[in-house]
């Protein structure tokens, strides 16, 4: 696996490419640990390359979910394939991590979310 990140605008990015199993979620883990500590509350993961998810990997979404809201930190993936997106649902982690289908339907989501929590 390899994993790519990137700064655009207000958004961190970080790119899933390959598979997500046991070895390679300590690199995702590390990568989101590192996005976390940074001051951008917008942390997008591009799924549109990730080809398989173990249980680990899912983990390493997972485990960093109450922190990301503990710090008021947006957590929005993308781009999944329907064989990726079945097993989020099937686990009903849907309903836990915010799932788009395009980088531009996830930053509109979080730009209209940072809208709509400004007005109240």
């Amino acid at each position: 696996m390899e994993l790519h990140t990137i700064i655009e605008d207000k958004f961190h990015i970080i790119q899933i490419i390959g598979d997500l199993d046991a070895s390679s979620s300590i690199l995702l883990d590390n990568a989101l640990e590192k996005a976390i500590i940074t001051n951008i509350k917008n942390i997008l993961i591009n799924c549109a390359e990730l080809h398989y998810i173990s249980s680990p990997g899912i983990g390493a979404f997972t485990s960093r979910l109450e922190e990301c809201a503990e710090k008021n930190i947006q957590l929005v993936l993308f781009g999944l394939n329907d064989k990726i997106i079945n097993v989020f649902r099937i686990l009903g982690l849907d309903q836990l991590i915010v799932i788009k289908t395009s980088k531009d339907d996830a930053k509109k989501y979080i730009n209209d979310a940072q809208l709509t929590s400004s007005l109240h």
